[in-house]
């Protein structure tokens, strides 16, 4: 581990703290660190589409809004290969939420999201991408002892 010094001015450390206490931070490093893995991250995903992601994608849209049930589940469907699991939940007598866990490769993921995001009848889409580091798979036949 290496130990990195940075000088601040008293208004950014203030405001960087008070950043930290509304986050529920104990430890400045701590927050700087996710900080740092955060922009990181944001820009692995923007320097490569194939970078290998998990996202969570979250809308609100409209249930009596004419097939659009039906669109969505077909789309999620169609691209089983990313859509690893969705929560549905009613809000109101017109509004449902879902929110879908997604994996794939970052262009891949982006575009599913935002297919789903321009349906007409879906408002308030929100998809945030995670970059992952792959894990190397076990051969097949291969079984965890513990």
């Amino acid at each position: 581990m290496q130990r990195l010094t940075i000088s601040l001015s008293d208004e950014l450390a203030d405001a960087f703290d008070q950043w930290m206490r509304q986050r529920g931070y104990t430890s400045r490093s701590e927050a700087m660190r996710d900080m740092l893995r955060r922009e990181l991250g944001e820009r692995d995903l923007a320097q490569d589409d194939n970078q290998p992601c998990v996202a969570v994608l979250s809308y609100v849209f409209d249930h009596h809004q004419r097939q659009l049930s039906s669109r969505l589940t077909s789309l999620q469907h169609d691209h089983h290969d990313l859509a690893v699991a969705t929560l549905h939940a009613h809000i109101s007598h017109e509004d449902c939420v879902e929110a879908v866990v997604l994996r794939g490769r970052s262009a891949e993921v982006s575009a599913f999201a935002h297919s789903v995001i321009a349906e007409t009848g879906v408002r308030h889409g929100m998809v945030q991408l995670i970059p992952v580091t792959p894990q190397p798979q076990p051969a097949p036949g291969w079984r965890r002892v513990k």
